[in-house]
């Protein structure tokens, strides 16, 4: 009789570089997914321009990162492989092969099918040669007061060496012939001063009618040369290594570390190369051996480099409205208000709220109303990233010019925005702030504000915890869920956070927190193990998971061991997913879907099914490497039952999205089939949710003004989700 088979663990799936999806691949995926949105004749016009200036942003940061630090690992001489089997040079090549593809994909999205769209509507971006005689000399007087004084031309010979170029600056090659001596060959460069809008419309021209800042200097660069012929002149952009590597020793290193870094990592090695595609060949030779770049990391562009221009496109065309996504008004929570006491709804019942569909500004009341109260004694609040001119900011330095105390860990290495956030920290610091970076060696991406009040009864700490940071630009365009709570045991797990990241404290263990490193991995794994034990005992299992990315190798194969054993998974991943779904005896039980859309898909829940009790959590992690192993974040429970079945039902719905959710097939997305279903675009269904409760409160503030006698408080947001307890 043959022994009965023993069932994979974690480990053996771990092992397995057959089940794996690289991560740097599966990127590339989403930005293909992101592209989709600006080919889909469904979104509006303007609208699919900005999905294509966005697919541009993305890809020029995934190589100032991830194509940087795999380079610096091949460089280095590494072999080892990722779960998927690659080497970080095998990486690196397969990630140049995938994007030439891509680039020609964009370009032909922008040539024949944008650009010709656009012009039925009355918008184009001229060249030159399509300009009338009274449009030459506008751009020719545009050329001559405002930027000829500002052009620097850079030469190259003997004494005059290549110019050092500025990440993702825009250049023109020039060649250049002396008639004096007309064998020798002349190069000079010119960086397109950023300065100057990059698009530009054209003055007494047709009303949205516009011309690239580049072609402007190419017509008249012969301004800059006297005595020299212009041959050729074409465009060109470096994208350089800009990953920061700071060596913390002690946090109080820290800032200076940073800003050395950030002068630094300006001279990164160049990553890619991007020309013009009719670039002259002595030029495009020239540019390869004086910047060291391979072969294939040379990007011939069939159009103007850079598409990121088409992101301001939109704010630039007069008019058109229908062209752009239809404006909506984000709901005001009642209870979260100015005119309401954000202590007294608290202390009433826990809020959820889901942005950018609930309004952001609950977040900025209540940051506002701790630093006027006079009963608030103290602000504990992590930033990880802030707009250029934050409120939150604001009102922090407010509290403490009022004698609060007031604690703000800033993390100055969130990337690309390290600059703003020392030129933040510095400020609260002026503004009477107490200011921490947090532990050496860890990043700190969690998202929680502490409120320590003095209220009739005793102290009690007000909390705010979210998915996404306290932005209140991103906000806007970023799907997240926050929760405003005064529950007890999570206010005594917020300041033994607080203690452990400003002091000298390693709290034994949290109540209701859970804070990597290491405890969220160690808890979503016990979750996991729960589903799995009633699967194989024959109950119900179902695990359920939406986030931003899906990377990290353990949480994976603890995935594919639930599936095997039987129990059913959701997953909702906009980004990276290196887990392969339909894979017969180990991930035939899990389903993946991708929503690309409107808004980025940013919010983090984490569903178990758990014998009935359908315990539901938010975080600020995903399930990648870095957020589990290298980062200090929250994952946070949904107590209050009402708030619970709205969280469930949040997720449900993005679940049954079929107009902007793909599914996936092995390793790729495609979308899904319509055919017999009603359409449902959960981020549209979210907004029209929204706007109804809007029509809902201004009908009762209608109704308070004709019988104030007789008016009856509108329900709170909560209850129309289910009963507060």
């Amino acid at each position: 009789m043959s022994k009965e088979k023993k069932p994979l663990k974690r480990k053996d799936y771990e092992n397995n570089p057959d089940l794996f999806t690289n991560r740097e691949l599966s990127w590339l995926d989403f930005n293909d997914r992101v592209l989709e949105e600006a080919r889909d004749a469904e979104n509006p016009l303007l609208e699919r321009c900005n999905f294509l200036g966005i697919t541009q942003s993305n890809v020029d940061e995934f190589f100032m990162v991830r194509v940087a630090s795999l380079n610096k690992l091949a460089a280095a001489g590494i072999s080892t492989t990722d779960p998927s089997g690659l080497t970080p040079q095998q990486q690196v090549d397969a990630v140049n092969a995938k994007e030439h593809e891509a680039v020609e994909k964009r370009y032909s999205t922008y040539n024949r099918s944008l650009l010709p769209l656009l012009e039925k509507q009355g918008i184009r971006i001229l060249k030159p040669a399509d300009l009338d005689e009274r449009q030459k000399l506008t751009i020719h007087r545009y050329f001559s007061d405002e930027l000829y004084p500002v052009l620097t031309p850079m030469a190259e010979d003997s004494s005059r060496p290549f110019p050092f170029l500025k990440n993702n600056s825009l250049n023109l090659a020039i060649q250049l012939s002396d008639a004096e001596d007309p064998e020798k060959k002349l190069f000079a460069t010119l960086r397109v001063p950023e300065l100057f809008p990059r698009l530009v419309k054209i003055p007494g021209a047709e009303e949205n009618t516009f011309i690239l800042l580049e072609d402007i200097i190419r017509e008249f660069l012969a301004t800059l040369f006297h005595g020299y012929t212009v041959q050729s002149a074409s465009a060109y952009r470096v994208i350089r290594d800009m990953d920061l590597d700071v060596a913390e020793h002690d946090s109080s290193d820290l800032l200076r570390a940073v800003k050395n870094q950030l002068r630094e990592r300006e001279h990164g090695n160049v990553m890619r190369l991007e020309i013009e595609s009719d670039m002259a060949g002595e030029l495009a030779t020239h540019l390869m051996n004086t910047l060291h770049v391979a072969q294939n990391t040379v990007y011939r562009i069939n159009g103007p480099i850079d598409l990121t221009f088409l992101k301001k496109l939109s704010g630039q065309v007069t008019g058109h409205d229908d062209l752009r996504y239809k404006c909506f008004d984000s709901y005001h929570v009642p209870g979260l208000t100015p005119q309401d006491n954000i202590f007294d709804s608290i202390r009433e019942h826990d809020y959820l709220v889901q942005h950018p569909y609930d309004s952001f500004d609950a977040v900025v009341n209540f940051i506002q109303q701790a630093a006027r109260d006079e009963d608030v004694l103290a602000i504990k609040m992590t930033l990880y990233r802030v707009s250029g001119n934050s409120p939150i900011i604001k009102y922090l330095g407010q509290a403490a010019q009022h004698g609060k105390q007031v604690t703000v860990l800033v993390e100055v290495k969130a990337r690309f925005d390290e600059e703003n956030n020392v030129r933040w920290s510095m400020q609260l610091e002026k503004m009477g702030c107490h200011v921490i970076y947090g532990l050496v060696g860890l990043k700190t991406h969690s998202k929680i504000a502490v409120v320590i009040r003095r209220d009739d009864d005793g102290i009690r700490r007000y909390i705010h915890l979210g998915t996404g940071n306290y932005n209140d630009v991103t906000a806007r365009f970023y799907t997240d869920m926050g929760l405003f709570t005064c529950n007890r045991e999570m206010g005594i797990d917020a300041t033994n956070l607080f203690n452990m990241l400003s002091g000298f404290s390693r709290p034994p263990y949290f109540r209701q927190l859970c804070i990597s490193p290491h405890n969220i991995r160690e808890f979503i794994y016990q979750k996991v193990d729960a589903e799995i034990a009633a699967a194989r005992e024959g109950r119900p299992a179902l695990i359920k998971m939406k986030m931003n990315s899906l990377s990290d190798s353990g949480v994976i194969a603890k995935l594919y061991e639930a599936a095997a054993a039987g129990v059913k998974i959701q997953l909702i991943v906009r980004g990276i997913c290196c887990l392969r779904s339909g894979i017969k005896g180990v991930s035939e039980n899990i389903e993946v879907h991708s929503i690309v859309g409107r808004f980025l898909e940013h919010s983090r829940i984490y569903y178990f099914y758990a014998d009935g009790n359908e315990d539901i959590y938010l975080a600020s992690a995903d399930m990648m490497t870095r957020n589990l192993n290298r980062r200090v974040e929250i994952l946070f429970p949904i107590l209050q039952l009402d708030l619970r079945r709205r969280t469930y039902d949040i997720f449900q719905q993005m679940w049954d999205n079929n107009v902007k959710s793909r599914v996936m097939h092995g390793e790729t997305f495609s979308r899904i089939d319509r055919r017999g279903l009603t359409p449902l675009d959960s981020q549209q269904a979210f907004i029209d949710e929204a706007e109804h409760l809007n029509k809902k409160l201004r009908q009762a503030e209608q109704e308070k003004k004709k019988s104030p006698e007789v008016f009856q408080p509108m329900m709170k947001h909560e209850d129309e989700f289910g009963e507060s307890n």
